[in-house]
């Protein structure tokens, strides 16, 4: 049954001292769920300038309508506070969105010919980059060879990513103009796939190895990263985000803070930026501070581990009918060098790790920087935290870690993980439930372009476990689900609070910043598996209407 809203309207005066009936700029009407437990439901917001001026009853805010305000009414839909995302990677999303789509081909073929029909819409000499191809969908999932792209495009340097990152393949042309060859060595934390017999490279790059490229391939200019980080945001505003974290580079950060020159971001950013460059990050907080609500850092990222996906991710036993444990991509007492360092000047501290082994060892680092340095208000974060031992879970609670983590990539893995991984193992895989049954804030995000930007996908993802071959109906390891308030807060107060910014955003309350995100249909309302078929319907950031769906 729809709850009643008795609570009277809460109404915030302008600092200016205006009385509370001066017209509203905005009024949303809908089911609005607004991630405040004192008091979740209502059915209209009110808004002036960028900040809700009143959260209650259609009739109380209906007195703030003027003739000039804009009126959103979503009848019995829901309305929620903007939905962010904890993970991506904005610029390069942006980038992905131009460049060749391989995530759903099914076949080997297809890979090949989406790759030689985008070659032919390329200037001569252009690279052939992005893709995210999903080898798991071919029959018998064999990994791509140059070869194969040889014989489509042998005159166009081809390198294109697995849909994860964390490995991609090159043709001979790319292979070439990076000066790979069988007498190159495997980089530390890398593989240089090669074949069994010849001993040649078979074009496959992992994880450190895809390094081996970067001096290869033509780096974006400005413009082109300006023009990315465009597309991001209207692509974001279109699926209902109104903030993103993006773990990227300086020249993300950088072409963020022209954008925020310019006045022209229509998204919130939190920028990260890597690891082993804390020393840069630190002298720039102290020049400049730590931004703002639409542009803000002073958070790095690292990584300890590859991906399930590649057999790169490290666990403590060897993957199913293999003798590989995975790869530490970092060196191990390096990175706790960088955790002890960023930890010591005050900085936020965000690491990938998805292996059993690499979450316990960064856990383990967290605990030691919060031992040597004392308290604080670190917000340290695991990003993907998605196959824990069963003993590392609790750590998460305990030590205040934020589990920063992707619904949707359970979706995929549930369709072929126990090929890599036992039973035993899985029950620690992607453990939402425990989690925060054990004490941890979660943080939802995407890992785009890894997986989609689609917010309202990974609620499905969370709320029922199913995975995409329609294989597990009644979720994959369904013990872990969660609610879908649960999954909401997730996606709303938990990716603020990852962020700092959670006494601005993530819920639906006077004086918060005015992120709302309007939906085609209630989601509690609906059985969870129709939860997929919803979309965002209107998008507002900071009071302004950035989106909205004729």
């Amino acid at each position: 049954m729809r709850p009643i809203v008795t609570t009277t309207v809460l109404l915030v005066l302008a600092v200016s001292g205006l009385r509370a009936q001066v017209p509203a700029d905005l009024v949303v009407y809908g089911r609005v769920w607004t991630g405040d437990t004192a008091r979740p439901w209502a059915d209209a917001v009110a808004v002036r300038g960028e900040r809700i001026v009143a959260v209650g009853t259609r009739a109380e805010v209906r007195r703030l309508v003027g003739p000039r305000t804009r009126v959103l009414d979503n009848g019995s839909a829901l309305v929620t506070p903007g939905l962010a995302d904890a993970h991506t990677h904005f610029v390069a999303g942006g980038v992905q969105l131009v460049s060749v789509d391989l995530r759903d081909a099914a076949s080997p073929g297809e890979f090949l010919r989406r790759i030689a029909a985008f070659a032919r819409t390329l200037p001569a000499g252009q690279w052939v980059t992005g893709g995210r191809w999903d080898h798991e969908r071919w029959p018998g999932s064999p990994l791509p060879r140059r070869e194969w792209l040889d014989s489509v495009i042998p005159n166009t340097p081809v390198f294109v990513n697995r849909l994860d990152g964390h490995m991609g393949v090159a043709n001979s042309l790319a292979l070439r103009l990076a000066h790979i060859s069988r007498d190159t060595p495997d980089p530390p934390g890398g593989l240089i796939v090669r074949d069994s017999v010849t001993g040649e490279p078979t074009g496959v790059l992992k994880d450190n190895a895809q390094g081996l490229m970067g001096a290869a391939i033509p780096p974006l200019t400005a413009q082109q990263d300006d023009s990315a980080l465009e597309r991001a945001m209207h692509y974001a505003a279109s699926l209902g985000v109104t903030q993103v974290h993006s773990m990227g580079t300086w020249e993300d950060f950088a072409t963020f803070r022209r954008a925020r020159a310019r006045g022209t971001m229509i998204t919130r950013v939190r920028a990260y930026v890597p690891m082993p460059t804390w020393r840069q990050l630190a002298d720039t907080v102290l020049a400049v501070g730590r931004g703002d609500a639409w542009l803000s850092w002073g958070g790095l990222k690292g990584y300890m581990d590859g991906s399930l996906g590649s057999m790169t991710a490290a666990f403590y036993e060897p993957y199913r009918n293999a003798t590989t444990r995975g790869l530490l991509v970092t060196d191990s007492a390096r990175r706790r060098q960088e955790v002890l360092g960023a930890d010591s000047v005050g900085l936020q501290i965000a690491t990938h790790a998805i292996g059993d082994r690499a979450n316990a060892m960064i856990l383990g680092f967290y605990e030691e920087a919060a031992r040597e340095h004392g308290p604080r208000d670190r917000r340290a974060r695991v990003e993907h935290a998605q196959h824990l031992r069963q003993q590392d879970i609790p750590r998460f609670g305990s030590l205040g870690v934020i589990a920063s983590v992707q619904p949707s990539h359970l979706t995929d893995d549930g369709r072929w993980a126990a090929s890599r991984l036992d039973t035993a193992r899985l029950l620690g895989t992607y453990p939402f439930r425990t989690l925060l049954d054990t004490g941890a804030r979660l943080a939802f995000g995407s890992d785009w372009s890894v997986a989609t930007l689609d917010p309202i996908q990974g609620i499905y993802a969370a709320v029922t476990r199913r995975t995409s071959d329609d294989k597990n109906p009644g979720g994959w390891f369904p013990a872990q689900k969660i609610a879908l308030d649960e999954a909401l807060r997730a996606y709303t107060a938990g990716v603020a609070y990852a962020g700092f910014l959670e006494d601005r955003l993530g819920v639906l309350r006077p004086g918060m910043l005015a992120d709302i995100t309007l939906i085609d249909r209630d989601l509690f309302a609906i059985p969870a598996e129709q939860i997929a078929l919803a979309h965002a319907k209107a998008t507002i950031v900071g009071g302004r209407v950035v989106y909205s769906r004729r």
